[in-house]
């Protein structure tokens, strides 16, 4: 039988059809009711994961690290702390995202992520001041999505959306992962022009050519970090030494 993936050389890539299909299926789940809504929900969710992973240029150590340090990192309610923070790892950076009350509490918190086993390095982020609010909260988890959605049109071959992170803190949307650098480029110009987005600033790791399947299975071959912030002793890294790039908006 024809594979029309492979016998049409001018169609769309399959997987922006398998990931349409699978955001159609995933919009129509409220319709369904009881435990078949559940078991659908389930499976969708098992075969996006599983074709993320697939598709995704860390290793397979790299990306339970990854969530591990998310986990360890985050604060936990009752724990006291004067710090509204996310957490976000990739490829073992972690990107620290948020507000804390006062400089003692910032430094304080990413000096413990730094701390948390497997990181290389973290980059951040934090602002001082109040916690943002629920309104606004609620903005960037939009612009996440508009973000999200706008890297699906990236024309460049090869390129897949989900090998990119997004995370947006009071409209600046900072963009993870390891990508080529005319993957960098293409994707902050469909990004730079999302609405509500302030700025887009760039926490890639570049890659001169996409690591092979042997690689991943050892992670090797794979870049450091090339973002700014403290390694895994607490030193700080200067922005202009690892090659931390930030982006005002158009």
């Amino acid at each position: 039988m024809p594979n029309d993936c492979l016998d049409r050389p001018n169609a769309r890539p399959c997987w922006r059809k398998s990931l349409s299909a699978l955001v159609a299926l995933s919009l129509a789940l409220p319709l369904l009711q009881g435990c078949a809504m559940s078991l659908v929900a389930a499976g969708v969710g098992a075969a996006v994961g599983a074709t993320v992973m697939i598709r995704d240029r860390r290793g397979q150590e790299a990306i339970i690290d990854d969530k591990q340090i998310e986990f360890k990192g985050q604060d936990w309610p009752g724990s006291g702390s004067k710090c509204q923070v996310a957490v976000n790892s990739y490829n073992r950076v972690a990107l620290l995202t948020g507000q804390c009350q006062n400089e003692a509490a910032a430094r304080s918190h990413a000096e413990r992520v730094s701390k948390v086993p497997k990181v290389s390095r973290v980059v951040d982020e934090i602002t001082i001041g109040p916690f943002a609010s629920l309104h606004r909260q609620g903005e960037d988890t939009l612009i996440t999505s508009r973000a999200k959605l706008a890297l699906v049109d990236v024309d460049i071959k090869g390129f897949d959306p989900t090998r990119v992170t997004v995370v947006t803190e009071s409209g600046i949307v900072y963009l993870m992962g390891l990508v080529t650098a005319a993957e960098t480029e293409a994707a902050v110009e469909k990004v730079r022009y999302v609405p509500g987005v302030v700025k887009v600033v760039k926490v890639f790791e570049i890659l001169k050519a996409p690591p092979t399947a042997a690689a991943k299975a050892t992670d090797q071959d794979i870049p450091e970090a090339t973002a700014g912030g403290l390694n895994a002793t607490g030193d700080e890294i200067s922005d202009e030494a690892s090659g931390y790039i930030d982006d005002d908006a158009i």
